[in-house]
């Protein structure tokens, strides 16, 4: 008994001092380039290498407002290594020379099933800000949503838009009932093809990072807003309002009764409330109490999406389209092209990773490619 609570403690002990890395070792140095200047696109061969020469390259406040989390980190933190608690199930000796990554929502069709998701002030790294990013999504034929809170308007990021270009856009539901209704006006009058309608942060989050570089530490959002509140918003639009920030089973059934078309599940980047549960755990949640819903409603999701596998992970749980926000804002140091890069890197990797995996088609994966067991028993641990 002794001998098993000592190797427990050991156990215990080496996990407590494992460091947190926030991008891991692919070879990248930049031992012969200068602080504030970028090293070549052409070595960007990963995802993570994009945050790596972005924070070599901007000036620290800027970094730190894309970088920021909650308090102390950890919902940050765990986003990147929570979907190392989740292992998946190959299945071989199937043809693989076509794998499709086509992907559907709403009606809509794209070439890959990830998406830029909203993240404001995309100005903090190029000058063009999201228009690079409106750009890169038309070229390579994948969704993107802007921020309400972005560098550039609302006309502006949809003028450039490619012709046929399906986009969403963000809203906060401002307390100002004529602001609320102009936003919700232009969205529309703009082209913009639905509205994921960010509902958590009624107030705005601890973020020490921003903070120190004197960032705002308000958001225009209604903190009173409610479910009622919500449907009542569905009447000033024809556009489908999908709540963003879903965290719970319970909202989700929520949401659902609102009779939403689809939902976001998020945790904000772990930027509003530290500690909060991960993207995947409320997924598992859904799947276990009331998998229904993902017939009921197409599932939007995001949430330390770094690799191929994560991709396919989110879409196993029966997610539709999976989003990555922090990294097309690293990207964009780089402009249009950096974020047309990073697209094609995540485009092969989720091509080649489902082809290892045996997925012919990733609209057709589901849980049975998945082991859940270690991520049940990180959450029942924790």
């Amino acid at each position: 008994m002794r001998a098993a609570l000592f190797l427990l403690s050991l156990a215990l002990g080496v996990l407590a001092e494992r460091p947190f890395i926030n991008e891991p070792d692919t070879g990248l140095v930049f031992d012969e380039v200068e602080i504030g200047s970028l090293p070549s696109l052409a070595d960007m061969i990963a995802v993570p290498d994009f945050e790596a020469a972005a924070r070599h390259y901007m000036p620290t406040r800027n970094y730190s407002y894309y970088r920021t989390g909650s308090s102390g980190e950890y919902s940050y933190r765990r986003a990147l290594e929570i979907f190392s608690e989740v292992r998946l199930r190959p299945r071989l000796l199937r043809d693989m020379r076509n794998v499709s990554l086509s992907a559907s929502i709403l009606g809509y069709d794209f070439t890959a099933p990830f998406f830029i998701a909203p993240a404001a002030n995309a100005g903090l790294a190029h000058p063009l800000a999201e228009l690079n990013l409106a750009r890169a999504a038309g070229k390579t034929g994948i969704l993107y949503a802007p921020s309400l809170s972005a560098s550039k308007t609302i006309e502006e990021i949809a003028a450039a838009a490619a012709p046929g270009q399906i986009m969403f856009h963000q809203l906060y539901v401002s307390a100002n009932k004529t602001k609320l209704a102009s936003d919700l006006q232009r969205i529309e009058a703009a082209g913009y093809k639905g509205i994921f309608v960010t509902i958590d942060n009624p107030i705005h989050g601890i973020r020490q990072r921003e903070a120190r570089f004197g960032f705002s530490n308000t958001t225009n959002h209604d903190g009173g807003l409610t479910w009622a509140g919500f449907k009542a918003l569905q009447e000033m639009t024809k556009l489908p309002l999908i709540p963003k920030g879903v965290q719970t089973v319970e909202d989700a059934r929520l949401a659902v009764e609102a009779g939403v078309k689809a939902i976001y599940v998020s945790n904000h980047g772990g930027r509003q409330l530290d500690t909060s549960q991960q993207p995947l755990e409320t997924l598992l949640e859904i799947l276990r109490y009331a998998p229904e819903i993902f017939e009921q409603v197409d599932v939007f999701a995001d949430g330390g999406v770094r690799y191929g596998t994560d991709v396919l992970k989110l879409l196993a749980m029966g997610v539709k389209m999976v989003g990555m926000g922090r990294p097309p804002m690293f990207a964009n140091v780089f402009g249009e092209e950096g974020v047309t890069a990073l697209v094609e890197v995540m485009r092969r990797e989720v091509w080649v990773d489902a082809a290892n995996l045996g997925v012919q088609d990733v609209k057709k994966i589901d849980p049975t490619y998945l082991n859940l067991k270690r991520l049940e028993q990180y959450m029942a641990d924790l």
